[in-house]
């Protein structure tokens, strides 16, 4: 071997074992299921096929560099955080939201296991004054903890769910265990999140007492990230909380919104029945109306019957598919932001949070491929807005492109 040679090998291996040295133990150097995956979805349901799979993958990323730019900020040193409003705050919700973002999007973007990281440092260092595994729900604009530091269990869900999938993307041998803090917190969202004598979702870690007990929120049926979360830990008790919401579902449908399909934002039980909470329950007059918490009912409820074929809720996901295409006249512009369950229109004008996840409902069934054409077009050619709406509509986007999976 000549002396040319002998460097070139040398330097090589040199080259090598110094990139070894700097990458933290068991850092995988490629997504395992990187963006886009183009998941198969139950057998029947549709995708839009107005426009092409790599003209879907781009609508994709374009909104995720779009919101990523625009909410997603540096924190303390090493750790990430989702600015929710003009003001700098941010709240558990965002925060799930920004974890489940950054991990399916990991393999387009190269700084997602970054941007995940350091989301998982910003909760780890906002727990909940209840259980040191749930986040505090609101931070001000300095990272305190405002409001009370207790907890929101949508946001905890999601974070929950997005540790999980980062054990699939990146595995759990490096510097975070991911599957283990996924661990902690789902049965700490069992312990704290959850009424074990009703088997229904809180409200919170704080909804302990009274009425707020055992009311419940519709946005919060999150059915597919339940099923993850029985299969993570094989805790059987994940069934009777999927069962009973499930339940809740089709009680407030065949009660309540039977010509709709709606749901209202928060649900309350009285005597043995559950029904609408009345006006001012918690946050406003339209409490008990179809509003900007139940917007996302179409997306998470539908979300999981594309991935597991379950079809508890699609009778209630198919009326309101029907309904809104008939009040609309299959015109997305013309979806109103917020209804009572009768489908009257509260308010005159639309919102990204109301007709984008309609895209993911509409994906049930080929009698709606029009309307699902129209929603995903609309969608993707609509004005920016707000962080809320925007998030919504990145997600809706990512299921109706065919790029969601799960646990």
């Amino acid at each position: 071997m000549n002396v040319f040679r002998k460097s070139v090998i040398r330097k090589t291996a040199m080259w090598v074992c110094a990139l070894l040295l700097v990458l933290p133990a068991g850092l995988s150097m490629a997504a395992n299921k990187p963006f886009p995956q183009h998941t198969t979805y139950t057998s029947g349901s549709i995708k839009p096929n107005n426009v092409t799979q790599s003209a879907m993958d781009n609508a994709v990323t374009s909104k995720w560099n779009s919101w990523k730019g625009s909410f997603l900020k540096p924190a303390a040193t090493g750790q990430y955080y989702v600015k929710y409003n003009s003001a700098g705050e941010t709240v558990s919700e965002a925060h799930g939201y920004g974890m489940i973002f950054t991990v399916l999007m990991a393999g387009y973007d190269s700084n997602a296991r970054t941007y995940f990281d350091g989301l998982y440092r910003y909760y780890q260092a906002h727990p909940s004054n209840n259980n040191p595994y749930l986040m505090a729900w609101k931070q001000n604009s300095s990272f305190q903890n405002i409001e009370g530091a207790n907890s929101a269990t949508d946001g905890d869900m999601d974070i929950a769910y997005a540790l999980l999938l980062a054990d699939r993307q990146w595995g759990s041998s490096g510097s975070i265990n991911y599957l283990q803090a996924a661990k902690n917190i789902i049965n700490a969202i069992m312990s704290n999140d959850v009424n074990q004598s009703q088997w229904t979702l809180r409200l919170g870690d704080w909804a302990t007492s009274g009425n707020y007990n055992t009311a419940t929120r519709p946005s919060d049926f999150m059915m597919n990230h339940l099923k993850a979360f029985k299969a993570a830990t094989g805790d059987t008790r994940w069934d009777n909380v999927i069962n009973k919401t499930y339940t809740i579902i089709n009680s407030i449908y065949n009660g309540y919104s039977s010509n709709t399909g709606f749901l209202p934002d928060f649900v309350v039980l009285s005597g043995s029945n559950y029904q609408p909470a009345g006006p001012g329950f918690l946050e406003g007059a339209y409490d008990g109306q179809y509003y900007y918490n139940s917007s996302r009912t179409p997306w998470r409820i539908g979300t999981d019957y594309l991935l597991t074929g379950d079809n508890r809720a699609l009778n209630q996901l198919n009326k309101m598919n029907t309904f809104i295409k008939s009040a609309t006249s299959s015109n997305p512009a013309n979806v109103k932001a917020g209804y009572n369950l009768n489908g009257t229109a509260l308010v005159t004008y639309n919102s990204g949070a109301f007709y984008a996840p309609f895209g993911v409902s509409a994906m049930t069934s080929s009698s709606h491929q029009s309307w699902l054409n129209s929603v995903w077009t609309y969608t993707v050619n609509a004005s920016a807005e707000g962080y809320y709406e925007e998030s919504i509509k990145l997600f809706s986007l990512i299921v109706m492109s065919g790029n969601w999976w799960t646990y």
